[in-house]
């Protein structure tokens, strides 16, 4: 649901909110851009409607339970068993992995609190009021199960480990073989030509190239960018063919997040780079 939510409804749906993809692309030459109408307006209203249902996949209840399924900056109000719990997230997720969840019960009260492990995170820590719990020893089918008698003013402070990874597609995904796509976090990158040093179908990433990621909070309304450097092929002469490979230089490239694409400059998108 996460990944969905971040890389595909999320791209449908402009930063002004006013206008719409009806399909998420994964390269584009610059001709793809988000739609005002259509004239089967039937996704618009779909995708509002699950904007306005967020919270119901956020948390959920259960006899004994409360469990938080996605991460994000909130407040709720729930009942477990009947009596009420608040809770408060304080975290600047997706893009830092730190979640600070507040539990205000309106009484001292024992319940579990599931918190999901997210499929994508190799390493986690996790602490209630300073005391540090082994998130392996209390993961029970992808949540992290915290038992305990909870009370006003408990804060859990959950910390996922979100280094840059590359994927890489199924053998049988013809289009994606020798490339790779980079994620952080629940986050799929792309690299626009507004800015990369070269035409973007002509980078190739290096296999050991390192590639950092850093915060721009001016950009596209906040974001978590990356950058590293990749070859770039050189059309040193106009033949169509030659028998030598196209001589390549090393240029920087940057990363935004696909779901923010297209709100910039015209021009080429891609999600899968070639890998060198």
């Amino acid at each position: 649901m996460e990944q969905a939510l971040y890389n595909n409804a999320l791209s449908g749906l402009s930063l002004d909110g006013e206008r719409f993809f009806y399909d998420n692309p994964l390269a584009s030459r610059g001709t793809h851009h988000r739609w005002t109408w259509h004239r089967c307006p039937c996704c618009p209203p779909n995708i509002a409607r699950l904007i306005a249902s967020l919270g119901s996949y956020v948390y959920s209840t259960a006899p004994g339970e409360l469990a938080v399924h996605l991460y994000a900056e909130s407040n709720a109000r729930l009942e477990v068993d009947g009596a009420a719990v608040s809770l408060r997230q304080t975290t600047n997720y997706p893009w830092e992995g730190t979640v600070e969840i507040a539990v205000d019960p309106a009484m001292p009260m024992e319940f579990t609190l599931r918190l999901r492990l997210p499929g994508w995170c190799r390493s986690a820590t996790l602490a209630v009021n300073g005391q540090v719990f082994d998130t392996k020893a209390l993961a029970e089918r992808g949540y992290a199960c915290l038992r305990r008698r909870w009370q006003s003013g408990d804060k859990v402070v959950l910390t996922l480990a979100m280094p840059v990874e590359r994927l890489y597609a199924h053998p049988d995904v013809h289009a994606d073989q020798g490339r790779v796509a980079l994620k952080r976090g629940p986050i799929v990158y792309c690299v626009e030509a507004v800015d990369a040093s070269a035409p973007p179908h002509r980078l190739a990433l290096p296999r050991d190239e390192a590639v950092t990621s850093r915060l721009e909070p001016d950009l596209l309304g906040g974001i978590a960018t990356l950058s590293g450097t990749a070859l770039a092929a050189e059309p040193v002469d106009p033949a169509l063919y030659r028998t030598e490979p196209w001589p390549a230089r090393r240029v920087p490239f940057k990363a935004v997040p696909y779901h923010v694409w297209d709100h910039r400059e015209a021009g080429e998108m891609v999600v899968w780079l070639r890998e060198a």
